[in-house]
């Protein structure tokens, strides 16, 4: 079998897949163009973010057996496509689970913490301690939107803080702990002090979190997305900033994270996102830390090669 790898990934991958005797290209800088034209030799294909993996793109591979996502949102796979032509999906949220929930973490306490504006300030002879008092996490009610790898992830990582923890996945039941509470939307609204998002990008949670959705919650809340941008309706989000309604926002992915194809319908929301104190930001690296770029790799080695061998 021969394997197309189409990004910068951990050469583990590529030792595990030739160890079990299949044949790997590595070809990390290839555009989608390429893969198009050349995928009619392959069998196998991995893909981080940057290849969409459509309809056209499948019908240009006659004999490809499974696509393999490193990492783990699925939307730029038409796994519909992909099953009809009875090709195998896999992925690797494992693989880095809990380097999102501990970004969010992170961001969380330096948002609360003023950190950036703080570190900024020093570096310019400014010592101002009132203007930079901080909140604490303990005793504050954290909501957990999508209780999957990473969500559960974030859980258990904040255990020690003396939070309450809610919980809500709408495709789980039954994970109610100790330590953290299945509970529905409303309690959610009710209650919240901070909401964490951990969901996939669907049709069903684009642009989840809107003016409606922020206008429920009873209380000023903080937001944190480390999952995907357009869960996040932005521009109503900047509203909901200005209001008051949320008092601060933890953003590590964005509508659109290709700042060179920005233009007027990003200008509404990236140049007000970056005035604002309130607001932190990074560029979609929850997910990419050095543990993470291994384990990736070890947890798509095993998925492609606990397949079906009528797949092998």
């Amino acid at each position: 079998m021969k394997v197309l790898i189409t990004d910068h990934l951990h050469p583990l991958l590529a030792e595990r897949l030739r160890a079990a005797g299949m044949d790997c290209d590595v070809e990390p800088d290839i555009s989608n163009e390429e893969v198009m034209a050349s995928l009619h030799a392959y069998q196998g294909l991995v893909v981080a973010t940057k290849i969409r993996v459509t309809e056209a793109l499948l019908d240009s591979a006659p004999d490809l057996q499974f696509v393999a996502r490193a990492g783990s949102g699925m939307e730029n796979i038409d796994q519909v496509a992909a099953g009809l032509r009875g090709i195998s999906c896999v992925s690797s949220p494992e693989g880095n689970a809990g380097a999102v929930a501990e970004h969010a973490v992170g961001m969380l306490l330096a948002l609360l913490n003023h950190l950036p504006r703080a570190d900024r300030e020093m570096r310019q002879g400014l010592f101002r301690r009132e203007a930079n008092r901080g909140t604490e996490l303990f005793g504050k009610t954290l909501a957990i939107i999508g209780f999957g790898h990473t969500g559960s992830a974030l859980a258990a990582r904040l255990r020690g803080f003396g939070m309450t923890l809610l919980a809500h996945d709408k495709y789980k039941s039954g994970f109610s702990s100790g330590e953290w509470l299945e509970c529905d939307w409303a309690r959610i609204y009710r209650e919240a002090d901070i909401v964490s998002l951990h969901l996939p990008l669907t049709p069903e949670t684009h642009y989840l979190i809107n003016a409606d959705c922020l206008a429920r919650f009873e209380k000023p809340i903080y937001l944190v997305n480390t999952s995907r941008g357009p869960i996040v309706h932005t521009v109503d989000l900047i509203d909901g900033l200005q209001a008051g309604r949320v008092l601060g926002a933890a953003l590590d992915v964005f509508e659109n994270e290709k700042p060179d194809t920005f233009g007027p319908a990003e200008a509404l929301w990236w140049e007000p996102l970056r005035a604002m104190e309130q607001v932190l930001l990074s560029p979609h690296v929850a997910g990419l830390t050095m543990e993470s770029r291994f384990k990736i790799a070890e947890v798509l080695a095993s998925k492609i090669l606990a397949l079906p061998p009528s797949v092998k």
